[in-house]
């Protein structure tokens, strides 16, 4: 990272959590309150457990549902130092902990075992004061599975996400071979630096990496996207509402519904939408009107005028050009 100025250009160096005195339960609420930064938007994922035992005494960090219907394991550790001391290998545990999630049955299994104990750790975070923390959790979680189109693929997998500062060589061959074995596994940098007293954290993804395959190969071959590919699009993204603003299949003052519902937003220049006055992202919206810890933007918010989603429109569009 750099600091770039009128006159001079300066190096800003990595540091690490624990030079800032970061313990692992902080970089764990970090994520469980902003899962978004190392899930996109273009998933969906919901919070639905913290430090959960398991019947060996294992403790998993963070347990998540995401849109696919797959229990998601989260697991942290500050910095590489962390991962080389372990005496158990950090993949290898995360394997473990996920292995006793692929025992979970059905949702009310879920939510008697993981969502409901979350859910009267931070009742203060949930609606519906009138309904016990079972019923909650079952009336979420079966929203949650509904609206994503994941009822009858609940747990029939189940998915890993490592998040550290750093990996040793080690982590990262034995991810890599895990993920050519079809374990779905992934590796996120959270970097940290310190800038004038400031923390800033820069987030990559590192394991697996994705191919243009993945995004459209000929849309990136043509010579409009050529000038697009310069401006910032990458294998590892798809084109967000910025790149659709400047297709000119959305525009500016548009209005955005939510999927199945009568909130709407006016879209902004920026990609933002204003509603009720105030100007937010539309991940952000559509977050708090699920009430989902992430969510996947581009399915559900809708082209009011069109009465298409963006996802939907950035595809017809994507595939017209490599007509």
């Amino acid at each position: 990272m750099y600091h770039v100025t009128s006159d001079k250009v300066i190096k800003i160096g990595e540091t690490t959590f624990s030079e800032l005195n970061f313990k692992e339960s902080d970089i764990e609420e970090l994520l469980r309150k902003n899962i978004e930064i190392i899930c996109d938007e273009e998933e969906s994922m919901l919070i639905v457990g913290k430090q959960v035992r398991n019947a060996q005494l294992g403790t998993s960090d963070l347990t998540a549902i995401d849109n696919k219907g797959n229990i998601v394991l989260i697991e942290i550790k500050r910095d590489r130092k962390d991962i080389e001391t372990r005496k158990e290998a950090f993949e290898f545990q995360a394997i473990r902990y996920a292995a006793s999630y692929a025992t979970i049955e059905d949702i009310e299994d879920l939510v008697n075992k993981v969502y409901s104990p979350y859910i009267e750790k931070y009742r203060s975070e949930f609606e519906g004061g009138y309904l016990t923390s079972a019923e909650l959790g079952t009336r979420k979680l079966t929203e949650f599975l509904r609206e994503n189109g994941a009822e009858n693929n609940f747990n029939k997998n189940q998915t890993i996400i490592l998040a550290a500062s750093d990996y040793d060589e080690q982590t990262l061959s034995a991810v890599a071979w895990l993920n050519s074995n079809n374990v779905d596994i992934s590796c996120f940098k959270l970097i940290p630096y310190d800038i004038n007293g400031e923390v800033y954290i820069d987030i990559e993804k590192v394991l697996p990496l994705n191919t243009y395959q993945d995004y459209y190969v000929n849309f990136l071959d043509n010579s409009l996207n050529r000038r697009m590919h310069k401006k910032g699009i990458n294998r590892r993204t798809l084109p967000k509402i910025g790149e659709m603003i400047d297709w000119g299949v959305v525009k500016p003052g548009d209005i955005i519904a939510a999927k199945g519902r009568d909130d709407e937003g006016v879209l902004q220049a920026n990609g933002n939408v204003e509603v009720n006055g105030k100007e937010i992202s539309m991940q952000q919206w559509l977050k708090n009107l699920f009430g989902w810890s992430s969510i996947q933007t581009y399915v559900f918010a809708v082209h009011k005028e069109s009465g298409k989603s963006l996802s939907q429109i950035r595809k017809e569009y994507m595939e017209k050009v490599q007509e």
